[in-house]
């Protein structure tokens, strides 16, 4: 039995670079939306702090997660935002009940 992962990923921009960072987010949606696996992946723009960004995820297993981070559109994100990334963090949750 697999188990649905739920993540939830906190980026926040360096300060004067949020809009380039939210550039670099949105090119991830629609190969990430069409990645095997992916449930959900939403993205959000903090209401008080233009330069924080969350994204919501649902992902059908760990695995396929793992997979959608080492794919081309990641790393070329990843090597993109290097120096437009103050704080990158990720929680994994699972559903309960």
């Amino acid at each position: 039995m697999t188990t649905e992962l739920v993540l939830v990923a906190n980026l926040i921009a360096h300060p004067g670079k949020g809009a380039e960072l939210q550039a670099a987010l949105e090119t991830l949606l629609e190969p990430t939306r069409a990645e095997v696996g992916c449930l959900q992946y939403d993205l959000h723009q903090d209401n008080k702090h233009p330069d924080a960004f969350v994204f919501f995820e649902r992902w059908a297993d760990y695995d396929v997660w793992q997979d959608h981070m080492n794919t081309d559109h990641i790393n070329a994100f990843l090597e993109v935002t290097k120096d437009v990334i103050a704080d990158f963090n990720v929680t994994e949750l699972h559903k309960i009940g």
